[in-house]
């Protein structure tokens, strides 16, 4: 299928998931929020990758939003044929909340992948792409890349994830001062307070390291890496008590020896483990 903001390919056991509209800064028009879930909803349901990167094309990862999110809502006053929607106020705003609620789970799709998420960071990281950013599993960056929470600049809160998921990867007091001030924090000070995992020197480096990390994770048992997200994720919202009640109640059903025998097996071997995929989700079904 094509999409008008994405490039997606697999390696191996990698889906890598480009933004590749460089030209116009990989700004996230109204396509990008129904692309980026449809993308990897099925890349997760599939369950035949391991690990996805997301990286991006030109000088700027991205410079958030497009104006045109703003200012159209192709159903917002309209119903089918053109026919009036009720102005009642009411009614407008529960339907601006939805829209903020879709935007909002097209990056949370991110987070609830059954496969890790790696996010390589060139040039500006701005506005909605921190949001997106943020709800990946790991962040990797070039030395010249910068991030900003640019919605404060424009006279808004940002309202997608970053003031939900930041404060979770970085001290609260960097976040209060890069949402308060929306100033640039480089790539170097990013990795300083834990944002970014590495730092590269150029953008190929960089997506090739990514790629690097995510071929290793792919090698891994896919059950076991899918067990260890979603445990950290939760661990993230709840307290280490109802932590371990889960991780209990998971390994419960999910710890199977297969994995561990194949694993001490191909050890033994002096091999690469031979570990089966994820089954597909029963929306493949």
């Amino acid at each position: 299928m094509g999409y008008r903001c994405f490039d997606v390919t697999t390696v191996g056991k990698v889906a890598h998931v480009q933004l590749r509209r460089p030209d116009e800064l990989n700004t996230m028009v109204p396509e990008f929020w129904t692309e980026l879930p449809e993308i990897i909803d099925g890349i997760s349901a599939a369950g035949e990758a391991r690990a996805v990167v997301l990286s991006s094309t030109g000088r700027h990862f991205s410079a958030g939003m497009d104006l045109a999110v703003f200012t159209t809502d192709n159903n917002l006053t309209e119903g089918a044929g053109g026919t009036p929607r009720s102005n009642e106020q009411g009614r407008v705003r529960a339907r601006l909340r939805e829209t903020a609620l879709m935007l909002q789970r097209s990056f949370t799709a991110l987070e609830q992948a059954r496969m890790p998420v790696l996010a390589a960071v060139q040039g500006g990281c701005i506005g909605g792409a921190v949001d997106m950013v943020t709800a990946c599993d790991c962040r990797y960056a070039t030395v010249d890349a910068f991030f900003v929470i640019q919605e404060i600049n424009i006279g808004m809160t940002a309202d997608v994830g970053t003031l939900q998921r930041l404060p979770k990867l970085v001290p609260e007091g960097v976040v209060r001062e890069l949402a308060y001030t929306g100033r640039r924090m480089s790539a170097q000070r990013a990795y300083e307070v834990g944002l970014v995992n590495q730092v590269f020197d150029t953008h190929e480096e960089l997506v090739d390291g990514t790629l690097e990390i995510a071929a290793e994770i792919a090698t891994k048992s896919p059950l076991a890496v899918w067990g260890s997200k979603e445990m950290i994720t939760f661990a993230r919202d709840h307290s280490v008590a109802d932590s371990l009640n889960y991780i209990a109640t998971w390994q419960t059903g999910m710890f199977q020896p297969t994995d561990m025998l194949e694993s001490f097996a191909a050890k033994g071997d002096k091999r690469d483990p031979d570990f089966d995929d994820l089954l597909p989700s029963p929306r493949e079904f």
